[in-house]
Parts: C-alpha cells; sequence; structure tokens
C-alpha cells in the first residue's frame, strides 16, 4: 500500500512505495503536471501556469486502486495520477532515458575486430538487432555493418532506417573520393588528420555513416580515436589545459564560392551537469583565434597539448574499410582521419551522410519502448 502525507508547511506530497522508496512532491509541481492538463493524443502540456498562485494548497490525498487523488483548495480541481507514474518522475530523479547511455571509453588497446558489427540485413530487417546495434554503438562511439549492398544508396537507406539525414552545404549525402577543384581536403588523397567533421556548423552533425563503394587504392587506412577518453585523460593530467579548452569559445569557419558559414565552440563542451558531451576539433577549420593577447599563449599550449595527444599512438586504432562495410560513429565524440592514399593505384570511394544525435536517441526510446 501506498503512504501518503500532506506537509502543508513544506509545500510537498510525501509519497512512501511499498518498495521502500520516498519522495516529496512539491505542490507547485503536481498541479503543474496533473494528467488533465495534457492533450490526450499529442500529450503536449495544455496547462497554463500562469492560471495558479506559486502557494496553491491541497485539500486532501487519498489512494484509490493504483491512483493518487489529489483534491485542490480553491477551485476544487481533482487531480488523477498513477502511483507508478509518480514514481517514476520523481523529483531529483526524474524520468528514465533508454537513449542516456554511459560511454564506455576506449583508447589504443581496442581491437578494431573487437568493435560493434552487424550484418546489414539483420539491421534492415529486425528491430531487435537494430536496438541492440544502437545501443552498442552509442556506447563505443563507433561501429560497422557489413554485407551491405553494392549500391550507393545503401547506406542512405540504412541511416533512414535510424532517422532523417541531415542536410549542409555539402548536400545531403557527399562522396569521400579524389576529385579536380575540390572545396574541402576530403576530396583530395592526402592524408587527413583526426577531426570532427564541421565544426564551423551552428550544430555540427551527430552520427556520421561511410559506406565504403570501393577502396582499391594503396594507402587510405581510417583512423579514429575515442575523444571522450583523451579529454577524460587530459582533465586527469592537467585540469587548467581542460578548463581553457573547455571555457573558451574560439572560431571556426568553412567557406568557399557559395558559403562561408563561421560559428564560435568550445573545443570540449560540457553538458549542463559538467558531463562530457561532445568535442569541436578541426585544425582545418579553425578560425583566426580571437582570444584577448594577454590568454593566447596559455590557450595554445592547451589546445597544442589536445592536438597531440589526437597524434599519440596512445589513443589512435587504425582500420582498412573494404568494400561492403559501412563504418558509423559519433562526429561529436569519436574523431576520425585517414592516411594519404595514391589514386594511381586504384580507385576509393567512400559514400556519406549523417543523422543527428536526437534523430539517433529518439530511434533507441521508440525501439525500447517496442521491445518493452
Amino acid at each position: 500500500m501506498t503512504n501518503l502525507s500532506l506537509r502543508g508547511e513544506d509545500r510537498v506530497l510525501h509519497v512512501a512505495w511499498p518498495n521502500g522508496i520516498e519522495a516529496d512532491f512539491p505542490f507547485v509541481w503536481l498541479r503543474d503536471n496533473c494528467p488533465s492538463g495534457f492533450h490526450p493524443q499529442t500529450r503536449e502540456r495544455q496547462f497554463d501556469l500562469t492560471s495558479i498562485p506559486m502557494d496553491i494548497t491541497i485539500d486532501s490525498a487519498a489512494e484509490d486502486s493504483d491512483d493518487i487523488v489529489l483534491t485542490w483548495a480553491g477551485d476544487g480541481h481533482v487531480s488523477r495520477y498513477r502511483a507508478d507514474w509518480l514514481l517514476a518522475r520523481r523529483p531529483g530523479v526524474g524520468l528514465a532515458d533508454p537513449a542516456r547511455i554511459e560511454p564506455v571509453l576506449w583508447r589504443d588497446d581496442l581491437d578494431p575486430d573487437t568493435l560493434p558489427r552487424a550484418a546489414a540485413r539483420n539491421l534492415m530487417a529486425r528491430d531487435d538487432a537494430l536496438l541492440d546495434f544502437l545501443i552498442a554503438t552509442k556506447k563505443t562511439g563507433l561501429a560497422l555493418v557489413d554485407g551491405m549492398a553494392d549500391d550507393p544508396e545503401a547506406g542512405m537507406a540504412m541511416a533512414r532506417r535510424i532517422g532523417f539525414l541531415r542536410e549542409t552545404n555539402f548536400g545531403t549525402t557527399f562522396e569521400v573520393m579524389s576529385k579536380p577543384n575540390p572545396n574541402n581536403l576530403a576530396y583530395t588523397s592526402h592524408a587527413l588528420p583526426l577531426h570532427t567533421d564541421l565544426a564551423n556548423q551552428e550544430l555540427p552533425p551527430g552520427f556520421q555513416f561511410l559506406h565504403c563503394l570501393a577502396n582499391e587504392a594503396e594507402g587510405g587506412g581510417s583512423t579514429f580515436c575515442d575523444g571522450f577518453a583523451i579529454a577524460s585523460d587530459l582533465q586527469a593530467e592537467d585540469p587548467d589545459a581542460f578548463r581553457l579548452l573547455a571555457e573558451t569559445p574560439v572560431p571556426f569557419r568553412f567557406q568557399d564560392e557559395d558559403y562561408d558559414i563561421r560559428r564560435h565552440h568550445r573545443v570540449i563542451d560540457l553538458d549542463p551537469f559538467g558531463n562530457l558531451q561532445e568535442l569541436h576539433f578541426n585544425a582545418h577549420l579553425a578560425g583566426i583565434f580571437d582570444l584577448p593577447a594577454d590568454e593566447m599563449e596559455a590557450y595554445y599550449r592547451a589546445y597544442q597539448k589536445l592536438m597531440q595527444m589526437t597524434r599519440s599512438p596512445d589513443y589512435v586504432i587504425t582500420t582498412r574499410l573494404q568494400g561492403g562495410e559501412m563504418v558509423i560513429f559519433d562526429n561529436r565524440r569519436v574523431l576520425h582521419g585517414r592516411a594519404a592514399f595514391d589514386p594511381g593505384t586504384g580507385f576509393r570511394h567512400l559514400r556519406g551522410c549523417y543523422v543527428d544525435r536526437g534523430e539517433f536517441d529518439s530511434r533507441i526510446r521508440v525501439l525500447s519502448r517496442m521491445a518493452g
């Protein structure tokens, strides 16, 4: 039996569940979240918070089967809450999120052969296989799909199975190959140091999908490192450098004949709770640093230290993508690059697209709900 007690002096309803969990629910929170205040189809809140006083009070609280029933003073409104609904949303804890997956940090000791890997046909046909794969990919930030059809659209179809494709100034899809008059170093045969894509964007893309259609040229091995592992180690080894990179926004810029896209970002970005959220690191797109002169050298030292860590074999893994494979990685966590290749020795062609993190997480939540 659920025990209820009104604590008027604290303006909370105290609830104790049979499983031993207890929680306090402020009166105003309860009124704001009365089930009657949400649209029954859209589930959006319709209740107008300005319609009640902040010192609203409850006349009575009672248990009715699995419901908790409150009668409000003043207007006599009656609110009914399922006890398990309140349990799942108690203040200070909040609703469980299947997409809130703790990252598993990795360094050079990660064997590429142990990365999350799945067959394309299973991911396209089975929701349970897709859910398991998305969860595993979220943990490492990096995964592989094999058995992709020999079709330039196959990678896009896989990405759309997860969410909407993100369009950028390079289009909805992009072709990673050596081509004349490139407007990006990815479209050359040069080596690419580890980086995150499109740090110049207001919101850099989330997950990147790179479908290998051909990789016959000499060289061109793909390199990756876990930016969260580097940032975590930097915080432990040099807290001042970490603080500068996490607190100081610097400019990034992409420009060609048609676009001039600029944005200030922190190289290391923390979420509102102080956890690592994303990295913005792309030396090729870094703008002209515009910090005050007396802060410049200290920042450069921190920035250089992070850059040196991305070049260290302690963090980098290398794999050579084969035709029919696709690599998926979190562009705001995992840095990627490649070795130079010789286009005269064979054709190398990767076709890519992006799905934002929000779409990726939404798919995990919906599939979890269907499986539950």
